[in-house]
């Protein structure tokens, strides 16, 4: 795998630590984060060795302070710019993965941040975390798909509510509209992420992996075509043990 300027990519004991690492500027997603982050999530997703990921920021005051705005709103021809992003859907690839996502938020999570973050299963936050959509107030809306994401995740009214008035959430607000899992310290953040991760590791890969598949596929489905999905999903299971 490529040198990474914006990415750092470790591997141990069978979790991948994904570190966004722009510290010097909150962590923003440019360009180049983009394009890296799309190919180690392409190294993530086909390493077997690979049970459980976990998405962080480097230094001390943000997770990821959103989009870097000199970079994204100079915009290349709009034939090129529809070719890059279909060519780098890093979106796509985030929800397409079947291992779990911990998230390991502390500081600003906003704008690309917070998508970011919906993209992962299970997200812990530090008591510092501060959650903002500010993409209206500067006259765009979210382009990594927060306004489907969110109301997914806390639902109509709640996501609205954040993206018109630019609200800025604590981290016991995320909590309580159940936009976090769970609020730690600072210092805990990562040990507790790595104690979750390795909890789910102790348990059988293929059925983790198959039971994110039930819920993530099967949420909009229909109540009936969700039972035939699980249904489905638990056989393969039984015959890959019998195998």
């Amino acid at each position: 795998m490529a040198d990474f300027e914006v990415i750092i990519y470790e591997k141990q004991n069978g979790t991948g630590y994904i570190t966004l690492n722009r510290p010097q500027a909150l962590n923003a997603y440019n360009i180049r984060m983009r394009d890296e982050l799309y190919e180690v999530l392409g190294a993530v997703r086909d390493d077997p060795e690979v049970e459980v990921v976990i998405l962080k920021g480097s230094g001390e005051k943000a997770f990821c302070a959103g989009a870097d705005l000199t970079e994204f709103l100079t915009a290349p021809p709009p034939v090129f710019a529809r070719q890059a992003r279909f060519d780098r859907d890093v979106w796509g690839r985030f929800l397409g993965i079947d291992k779990p996502f911990i998230a390991a938020l502390h500081g600003y999570v906003l704008g690309s941040g917070i998508e970011m973050a919906l993209c992962c299963d299970i997200r812990l936050a530090a008591e510092d975390a501060r959650f903002g959509l500010p993409e209206p107030g500067l006259g765009i809306i979210p382009a990594a798909g927060g306004s489907q994401t969110l109301p997914r995740t806390v639902g109509r009214a709640l996501a609205l509510d954040m993206l018109m008035s630019g609200r800025w959430l604590t981290s016991e607000e995320a909590l309580k509209i159940k936009l976090v899992n769970r609020v730690v310290s600072r210092d805990t953040l990562l040990p507790e992420a790595e104690k979750l991760a390795d909890r789910i590791k102790s348990y059988g890969n293929r059925a983790v992996r198959l039971a994110k598949q039930a819920v993530t596929r099967g949420i909009d489905l229909t109540l009936d075509e969700g039972l035939n999905l699980e249904k489905t999903l638990c056989h393969q299971l039984v015959e890959d043990r019998t195998e």
